[in-house]
């Protein structure tokens, strides 16, 4: 079994002290025991940016992006040490890798890093994976480490996804606040209204129970099963790979499920436009999965080139589906409304019949992306 751990700042530091290695060492002992049952295991580690406050003498957390970039510069070398030390102490390899969003967005470079994660299994080391914090700007964020943790088991296709939180699971209350507050075992759909009673972040990272929710949904539309359980319990992650039911199991999607590549369509890349449809392309979309045809294309908005991600919105300028157009915008300008034998007579060419093929299309709705059935 291929399982990828999440483990944010809050587990691995203590505030102002820097890295808990303690909680390094209980963690390199409880995978080492996941890996001596057969498993594989990738690590999505944050901790950088906390540990390099410390080193920088800094006691709040910066927010300037340009300190930021450089206090994670200053913490991934020690984030990486302790990793070698307590994994090293048991024989384990680690390596790191660091990755921004324009390695999702790029085809070639989500497939290397597919790859080099695959490659390192392979070999029996651990990827330590965090975010490029010391490169990355606003607008290449991933936004926090719970949605790159997502973004990585979908890519690499994992059979479990566990994510330690700094809580024993999603509750219908805030345990840390005071009262009794009920743990939701099971988790069948992360609907709307469950999302509506998450929210908040965590004092040293940056997400929070709504951004791991919003992660739990990634992975279950991949068809990943997802665990959010206490990361501060040393051996519950063998006990949860070996059975054990701990904290909350979030089911894998019942419906079609997305495969690496339409999760990388829906995740990985950003629409660079918008196209409106009519009723009847809309119902043709989502209700008979069918590909998008120019002449259910009312409008155009934005400039994108042929193979980008563009988003189709219904006439009410609600988004119904995501997919890589086979066409420029002003290509699809001329071609909208039209019928597909026109399409040569109309641009003096003709790329495809459709505008997006269902191959690279994926339904879009508050309960997050799915596939065409």
């Amino acid at each position: 079994m291929k399982i990828l751990l999440k483990v944010g700042s809050n587990i691995l530091t203590r505030g102002a002290a820097g890295l808990n290695v303690q909680r390094i060492a209980a963690l390199a002992r409880d995978i080492s025991v996941v890996k001596g049952m057969g498993h594989e295991v990738i690590l999505v580690s944050s901790g950088a940016v906390a540990a390099g406050m410390t080193k920088m003498g800094l006691k709040k957390y910066p927010h300037d992006i340009r300190i930021k970039q450089a206090v994670a510069a200053v913490g991934q070398s020690s984030l990486m040490w302790a990793y070698e030390k307590y994994f090293g102490a048991r024989d384990i390899g680690v390596a790191q890798i660091l990755l921004t969003r324009d390695d999702f967005k790029d085809r070639n470079r989500y497939l290397n890093a597919k790859n080099t994660i695959t490659s390192l299994l392979d070999y029996g080391f651990i990827p330590v994976i965090n975010e490029n914090d010391p490169i990355s700007v606003a607008e290449m964020k991933f936004g926090d480490n719970d949605q790159l943790a997502a973004l990585v088991a979908g890519m690499v296709g994992v059979d479990r996804m566990v994510i330690l939180s700094d809580v024993p699971g999603f509750y219908e209350g805030d345990p840390r606040t005071p009262g009794k507050h009920k743990l939701i075992p099971r988790v069948d759909e992360i609907t709307p209204e469950l999302l509506a009673r998450a929210g908040g972040s965590s004092t040293v990272g940056t997400g929070g129970m709504y951004s791991k929710l919003i992660a739990a949904r990634r992975a279950t539309s991949h068809g990943i099963p997802v665990n959010i359980v206490s990361g501060k319990k040393e051996g519950l992650i063998p006990e949860l790979v070996s059975g054990k039911e701990c904290g909350t199991y979030f089911a894998p999607s019942a419906g079609a499920r997305l495969s690496s590549r339409k999760g990388w369509i829906a995740y990985g890349v950003r629409c660079r436009g918008d196209i409106y449809l009519d009723d009847g392309a809309v119902k043709a979309l989502v209700e008979r999965g069918k590909s998008l045809l120019p002449s259910g294309i009312i409008r155009t908005e934005g400039v994108f080139g042929e193979g980008d991600a563009i988003a189709c919105l219904d006439q009410n300028g609600q988004r119904v589906a995501k997919g890589l157009t086979n066409y420029a915008s002003e290509e699809v300008a001329k071609i909208q409304g039209r019928k597909t034998s026109e399409i040569e007579k109309i641009l003096g060419y003709k790329y495809s019949d459709e505008v997006i093929h269902r191959d690279n299309l994926v339904l879009v709705s508050e309960a997050g992306p799915k596939a065409l059935s």
